[in-house]
């Protein structure tokens, strides 16, 4: 059996290996979510974003977003790993894979996965555009840092 991962990196993430780390011989389908920087959101154009994260923080998360996962469709293996520092359009920041015997829990699973990792991931977003820069604080983009980051979460 190959072992699930969560993890936050500063290096380019191996798709292949977030893969290979949740095929097994019971699984009939593995969704792959990868999330890349676009360059437009709305009317501003995006040149970069900067990810900063709490690593120790946020794998915890990333962890119980598996738990959780793993209590809701018993039969998904997942592995997760979210990238920071600066990045460029099309980089990859997110990177979600699901195996599961069916297709449809792999896909609910995968959903699942991204929509938790913006409601609990201690990550927060800098966007660098060709007209300015902002950091736009939360994943779900409904808290804003301004030009500072909030200070470290009691554990």
């Amino acid at each position: 059996m190959k072992m699930e991962f969560y993890s936050i990196t500063s290096e380019e993430i191996d798709v292949n290996k977030v893969i290979g780390s949740v095929i097994r011989p019971e699984a009939g389908a593995i969704n792959t979510f990868i999330g890349t920087v676009r360059e437009f959101t709305g009317e501003k154009q995006t040149v970069s974003l900067q990810y900063e994260a709490y690593p120790s923080m946020a794998e915890k998360q990333l962890k119980r977003i598996g738990g959780e996962i793993r209590e809701q469709w018993p039969a998904v293996q997942t592995s997760i790993v979210h990238r920071i520092g600066k990045l460029a359009i099309s980089d990859i920041a997110v990177v979600i894979a699901v195996a599961s015997p069916h297709r449809a829990e792999s896909y609910e699973a995968s959903r699942y996965a991204i929509e938790r990792i913006k409601e609990i991931v201690p990550i927060w977003k800098k966007e660098y555009w060709t007209d300015g820069e902002e950091w736009i604080g939360d994943q779900l983009e409904k808290t804003s840092y301004k030009n500072k980051l909030p200070k470290e979460e009691k554990k």
